[in-house]
């Protein structure tokens, strides 16, 4: 049995009660201090908060301490891991070796997709060394998942929904070189989303202010079923800097999709317990996106990139069909319009821009400016106001279900439930000595207030009662303190929830390289002892503590030659140049291995792997 968890984002207390409350199976959030999203840390007391709320309902929450540490930092991060343990923290998401060298309490270990977790001798391993889960680079495809998953036993995570790094995740290292804000401890100043002029080897221009390096959003819902039979479990959603109402509709759109295939599969079971039903309809198109790819999952596809604008376009609507001087039309009439709608569009000159709806009337739209808009333009929303208001406003609970029964005996009067999750409670109060007069309307009564579960987690079912079952007469008051009582015992009980451990491991596996480089970003001495030993003989420190000016900085799949439909695999491959506003970078194409590798140009360059 297969048991599928929906994991979503978390960038404080709130947000991650909205993502377990709104089908989230699991959350993740910034530990206090070492998170690759260093400006969304989550305080150890709201950490703590939100594992009791989650717990309630099975869920986990995994905390993310995942950027690389200098050696004055490791006793910090250690104080902050005991922390989180001792909170309840259901596992550690981590891309610093050196971690496994202090010590650890038995938390279960995430290797963070920081880790670059794209080979399977590496994750080998990861397993071998103890980590019970790794978070697998976004680039794979279903192939290598499945040879992954075939031979090993560890648990795989995958994103499945949000934002892409163009590189691979733990191996960019421009934006430190050019602004000494590492990406690998959480300050990328990503450059990625920049503009850039893209020339050739003959300095003609190709592209001009133009954000060649910043990808669609990725957007795997259509392929679940196909990822479960590769052997993920864990499906993954990007946002920790997302708002609430993105964690709303994101989450809810993926529970459904996730709640749909387990209904078909025998072999899929969802790994936490309640369900939620939202007053709105999920849409992905309506939340933050930059247009939407499946990446690398099935095959090397073109249109990767969201050239036009590092912001979010949206849902596709239509094309302007009519201009006056205060309105426009679309020929798609089956949109609805709002006033405060925001809608986007690529202008005569090829500058992504926007405007408001200030009023509707029919099929008119009159906007605030027309920021050069013209007949045949094609046009998004961005910001759907109604939709926004909708998801905001929705208060849903998640509510677990509790077939209860009610029975009197010589004594008492006993309440017993089942939660959907197996766990049994009971009640008992002392059996009235006040004969009822009507024994139907006595239980109707009694049926009707124990049924009464508004504003708590819980929904209750009363099983059908025989009217001879209960004969004493009992108030409306003293059969809702009841109810009151029983629940607010099964909530306590319920939130204990068994925590895993992880299991101490003493073996030393020999890592897969004898040699590693700045790549493996070895930033502190715990890490470096990680590695040796285990085998490893030549050891470079990481690339924020010796800059080196002639390696790669980044290293990609996406390839700008193959994005541009002039994949020259097999032919002689010129370099182009990459330029922004202060630096100018060179693009080298490896057709052997499908990647594209960026530097700085004009700076002799040595590959190293």
């Amino acid at each position: 049995m297969k048991h599928l968890e929906l994991l979503a984002p978390a960038k404080n207390l709130q947000q991650g009660k909205s993502a377990i409350n709104y089908g989230a199976d699991a959350v993740y959030v910034g530990a206090p201090m070492f998170s690759a999203r260093a400006s969304v840390g989550v305080s150890v007391d709201d950490i703590a908060e939100l594992v009791q709320f989650a717990h309630r309902y099975n869920a986990k929450v995994y905390a993310a301490l995942n950027t690389i540490l200098y050696d004055d930092e490791l006793d910090k991060a250690e104080k902050i891991i005991h922390q989180l343990y001792n909170v309840g923290v259901d596992a550690l998401i981590i891309q610093d070796m050196g971690i496994l060298e202090i010590d650890l309490p038995p938390i279960p270990l995430h290797a963070s997709t920081q880790a670059n977790n794209r080979d399977l001798a590496h994750i080998q391993f990861l397993e071998k060394v103890g980590f019970e889960r790794v978070i697998l680079a976004r680039e794979l495809d279903l192939k290598t998942i499945q040879t992954i998953h075939q031979n090993t036993t560890i648990e795989l995570e995958a994103f499945v929904h949000g934002a892409l790094c163009v590189c691979y995740s733990g191996q960019c290292y421009m934006s430190f070189e050019a602004t000494k804000r590492s990406a690998n401890r959480g300050e990328c100043a990503q450059f990625c989303r920049l503009p850039y002029t893209l020339k050739d080897e003959n300095g003609k221009v190709i592209f001009r202010d133009k954000h060649l390096l910043s990808p669609k959003d990725l957007n795997l819902s259509n392929r679940l079923n196909e990822l479960i039979d590769a052997g993920i479990t864990s499906f993954k959603i990007e946002g920790r800097l997302k708002d609430e109402t993105y964690i709303k509709n994101v989450v809810s759109f993926y529970r459904n999709a996730l709640d749909k295939i387990i209904s078909q599969r025998s072999d899929c079971k969802k790994s936490s317990f309640g369900t939620t039903e939202v007053s709105f309809i999920p849409n992905l198109e309506k939340s933050f996106n930059r247009g939407f790819t499946e990446y690398f999952l099935t095959d090397k596809p073109t249109s990767l990139c969201s050239m036009d604008t590092p912001k979010s376009k949206g849902e596709y609507l239509g094309k302007i069909s009519k201009i006056e001087k205060y309105f426009f039309e679309i020929d798609n009439k089956t949109v609805q319009f709002q006033n405060g709608d925001g809608l986007c569009f690529l202008n005569k000159d090829s500058v992504f821009t926007g405007l408001n709806i200030n009023k509707i009337e029919s099929s008119k739209i009159f906007p605030n400016q027309f920021n050069g808009l013209m007949i045949g333009t094609t046009i998004y929303r961005n910001f759907d106001a109604a939709f926004e208001k909708q998801v905001k406003n929705d208060a849903s609970i998640r509510q677990m279900k509790v077939e209860i029964s009610i029975r009197e005996t010589d004594e008492h009067l006993e309440l017993s439930g089942i939660l959907e999750n197996g766990l049994q409670h009971s009640k008992s109060i002392p059996k009235s000595n006040e004969c009822a007069n009507d024994l139907q309307k006595n239980i109707e009564t009694i049926r009707k207030q124990l049924e009464k579960s508004g504003g708590t987690i819980f929904c209750l079912s009363l099983k059908s009662v025989e009217k001879s079952n209960i004969s004493g007469y009992y108030p409306i008051s003293v059969i809702n303190q009841l109810r009151r009582d029983f629940l607010d015992e099964l909530l306590e009980i319920n939130g204990r929830q068994r925590r895993d451990t992880r299991p101490c491991v003493s073996t030393h596996p020999v890592y897969p390289q004898k040699s590693l480089t700045y790549k493996h970003n070895v930033s502190n001495r715990l890490a470096k002892q990680f590695y040796q030993k285990r085998g490893v003989q030549t050891i470079e420190p990481a690339f924020e503590l010796n800059p080196k000016p002639n390696v790669d900085l980044m290293v990609t799949k996406y390839c700008l030659n193959h994005e541009l439909g002039k994949c020259r695999k097999n032919l002689p491959n010129a370099d182009l140049i990459l330029i922004t506003s202060k630096n100018e970078y060179t693009l080298h194409f490896d057709c052997e291995n499908c990647e594209m590798t960026i530097n700085r140009k004009g700076i002799p360059r040595l590959r190293s792997e």
